[in-house]
């Protein structure tokens, strides 16, 4: 630093320097996750069950979705392992990658686009996940509660994509 009267000189490193260390509700989480309560000890029976609990809601959402998923015309879906993303891929019609084309997107950018735009619904084209070529996919998450609230409006969005863009 140039130009600085020491004593600001100070004050912008300590600054700086409070930013280097996390916050005391982010270091006793960290604790926690890395040194969670024993069995025995008096906390263990409410961590286990809100652990469990919580593992359990995201299992059951993850399930729900692939399950619609693969229901879709031209959608696979592998299970989750171990994320808390999915990433369905979906066989998209030469008609719709012309279309993604002539806009300069990938065709999952297109699809992507299209969804948000018609059902509110945000995913991530999956172009840049490193796919293999000529696969189209788009990765969502299944950590909305209720996952069977929004998808007949994904499902309902996805027929009218595909007739709208059929070969």
């Amino acid at each position: 630093m140039t130009n600085f009267l020491p004593e600001a000189e100070e004050q912008i490193y300590k600054l700086a320097s409070i930013q280097l260390c996390p916050s005391l509700g982010g270091q006793i989480g960290v604790d926690v996750l890395v040194c969670p309560p024993k069995e025995g000890e008096e906390s263990y029976p409410l961590w286990k069950k809100e652990k469990d609990g919580i593992a359990e809601t995201l299992k059951s959402r993850s399930e729900v979705l692939v399950k619609a998923f693969n229901e879709l015309e031209g959608v696979t879906c592998n299970e989750a392992h171990g994320a808390m993303y999915l990433f369905p891929t979906i066989t998209l019609s030469k008609k719709a990658i012309a279309a993604a084309k002539s806009k300069s997107l990938s065709p999952d950018a297109l699809y992507a686009l299209e969804l948000l735009e018609a059902t509110g619904l945000c995913v991530v084209p999956g172009a840049g996940f490193g796919q293999v070529h000529q696969t189209h996919h788009v990765r969502t998450t299944f950590l909305a509660p209720h996952p069977e609230q929004f998808i007949g409006r994904w499902k309902k969005f996805h027929d009218e994509f595909m007739n709208k863009y059929r070969d």
